[in-house]
């Protein structure tokens, strides 16, 4: 896309998740309200277990190279 096309687009999208809070009053609703579920997005410290399990996977590989 081009960078006008995509600066527009999350334009609409503040204004969108701004519009949102002024109906809920709450920043959270606001945000998954309008962000599209297919991003995947989720709140910080509620991502699945999966996701934690695979990122503390690889922190723990990159521990026992350094320990040989």
């Amino acid at each position: 896309l081009p960078v006008k096309k995509v600066m527009v687009f999350l334009d609409i999208a503040v204004f969108e998740i701004i519009l949102a809070y002024l109906e809920k009053r709450d920043w959270k609703e606001a945000f998954f309200s309008v962000l599209p579920q297919r991003k995947g997005a989720v709140p910080l410290g509620e991502a699945n277990d999966s996701s934690k399990h695979a990122l503390g996977g690889k922190d723990d590989e990159d521990n026992d190279s350094d320990s040989n």
